[in-house]
């Protein structure tokens, strides 16, 4: 019998992510055509170029996201992760893009966004939003939240904490200097 304890949830852009990997198949197939048939100098300064576009879509697009876990509500950014605990939280909302508030401040989330279009909507009220519109899907995340603070909130879980996306800065880093190494020896 599966215990009672709770599950994480996440929460992301599900076009973003169909646009990331698309993007991100393009590159893989453009940087085999170079690997197959251009393999200079200027071969390596294309293919390098490539890959780091192909990170920085892996990073715009596929990598935001919101997780909740009864420890703490993680706000995954495009370069960095923020950690903070129930206790932390004072509130969430969404105008654009998803703002959790804490007594430090208010952090954005890209992860939950609001599509434009569903926003004019939104503000005519003219025609009704659909149920499954981004307005909809971000106040199920707000709602979510909200019911984490009440049950989490009591608990004690220390401060805010920023990670940097450490593998991801390392290998544009790591890209550019092959880009900048190929071009000084084409």
């Amino acid at each position: 019998m599966k215990s009672n304890e709770a599950e994480t949830e996440q929460y992301l852009s599900a076009s973003n992510r169909i646009s990331g990997i698309i993007v991100i198949v393009i590159g893989a197939v453009g940087l085999l055509d170079i690997v197959l048939e251009w393999r200079t100098a200027t071969g390596i300064l294309v293919g390098s170029l490539i890959a780091i576009l192909m990170v920085l879509a892996y990073c715009g697009l596929i990598r935001p996201a919101v997780t909740l876990s009864p420890q703490a509500i993680v706000l995954r950014n495009h370069l960095r992760d923020r950690v903070i605990p129930w206790n932390q939280v004072s509130g969430a909302d969404v105008a654009d893009i998803l703002r959790v508030h804490t007594d430090a401040g208010r952090f954005r989330a890209p992860g939950v966004q609001l599509v434009m279009r569903d926003l004019r909507k939104q503000r005519v009220g003219g025609r009704k939003l659909k149920a499954d519109s981004s307005v909809s899907r971000a106040d199920v995340v707000v709602g979510r939240i909200e019911a984490h603070m009440d049950q989490y909130g009591a608990v004690d879980g220390g401060e805010v904490k920023t990670n940097w996306a450490r593998p991801e800065l390392t290998a544009i880093g790591v890209l550019a200097v092959i880009a900048i190494v190929a071009a000084l020896l084409r």
